[in-house]
């Protein structure tokens, strides 16, 4: 097994120097703005590697003869492909935001399907009013995983975040998953591994990263990370293993709530979330910021599984309760220090 893994390690890093020399020559190139967290030009689609990931699983799958593992799981490789791919273009050329959606939600209900949430949703021998509930259901369910999505793309926007945080769910989801088989291990592990390898070319301090994540891997880790996330969801049907993204939650969903208030518009790029205040108009490093995220989701998650009584009372008060705390942080941190970053606005409008 240690073998094994070794020999994933190193596949990984070879791919991703190779990728780094084709966004060299094909001038993938992350060039900095009024509305960066960064100075210096970087290489933008590191997170490639995270897509790449799922493949080198199904060459691992294959090696030991496991082709129906890959047959079963060709909805969510399919779906991985086209958000990565999509992802993938706006990186190279700034796609509409309505492709972007389509993408999107072809990619969630691919795994929809590999979830096997539409299998209550079937035409033959039921009424039509027997239909609406499910439907309703799926669109739910369509529209907060592409949401979900997004605000993990949103939230990419220093280096190590991305990699800290994804760390910090896949972590506790491979503990839960340890005495259960929601998901198969090895394709964790081995994602698990991508994401290590990203650390070492992006964790690191302001203006030393080798690479960042891009939309390609920021929307593709977020893929993978509901499809995980999902699995427990609905085998456990316990809505409450959500609070294993609730960091990022809270913070996404509030400064888009923030946004639609001040009347932005929310396709425009900017630096409101809270850790971009603390690394920008604060000075914190990147990767203390990064490192304060994934620690605190950490934490808050390995409450929930150690700490936390088993039962559905229990979960829903420990996810209220986390949602209620950081809400409440979230927006006393606002009130002190927003104000900064509304000076720094100022400061440009007035060197227009």
């Amino acid at each position: 097994m240690i073998l094994t893994y070794g020999i994933i390690t190193i596949v990984l890093i070879i791919l991703e120097l190779l990728y780094f020399q084709v966004a060299d020559y094909l001038n993938i190139i992350d060039k900095p703005n009024q509305r960066s967290s960064h100075t210096t030009l970087v290489i933008r689609g590191g997170g490639v590697i995270f897509a790449l990931s799922a493949f080198v699983w199904c060459g691992l799958q294959s090696a030991h003869g496991d082709w129906h593992v890959i047959a079963t799981h060709w909805p969510f490789l399919a779906g991985l492909v086209l958000a990565a791919g999509i992802s993938f273009i706006d990186d190279l050329k700034t796609l509409s935001v309505r492709i972007r959606l389509v993408g999107q939600f072809g990619a969630v209900a691919l795994a929809c399907y590999q979830l096997g949430l539409f299998d209550s949703f079937q035409l033959s021998g039921c009424m039509i009013h027997n239909l609406i509930l499910p439907l309703l259901i799926i669109i739910l369910v369509l529209v907060s995983q592409v949401g979900a999505i997004n605000v993990i793309n949103f939230m990419d926007g220093i280096n190590g975040i991305t990699a800290g945080y994804s760390l910090a769910v896949l972590i506790p989801l491979s503990l839960i998953n340890g005495h259960n088989q929601y998901f198969l291990r090895s394709l964790v592990a081995t994602v698990l591994i991508s994401v290590l390898v990203f650390c070492f070319f992006n964790f690191r301090e302001k203006g030393r990263a080798r690479c960042f994540a891009g939309d390609v891997g920021s929307v593709g880790i977020g893929y993978i990370l509901l499809f995980l996330l999902s699995s427990v969801i609905i085998k456990t049907q316990d809505p409450t293993y959500l609070v294993f993204l609730s960091v990022y939650g809270v913070d996404g969903v509030l400064t888009i709530f923030h946004r639609i208030m001040l009347h932005e518009n929310l396709g425009d790029a900017h630096r409101k979330h809270a850790y971009q205040i603390m690394s920008n108009e604060l000075h914190m490093s990147h990767i203390l910021v990064s490192s304060i995220y994934a620690l605190i989701q950490v934490g808050i998650s390995l409450g929930f599984i150690y700490l936390c009584p088993d039962n559905p009372v229990c979960h829903w008060m420990y996810l209220v309760g986390t949602l209620l705390i950081l809400s409440v942080l979230y927006i006393l941190f606002m009130k002190k220090y927003y104000h900064l970053h509304e000076d720094y606005l100022a400061s440009l409008k007035n060197n227009q």
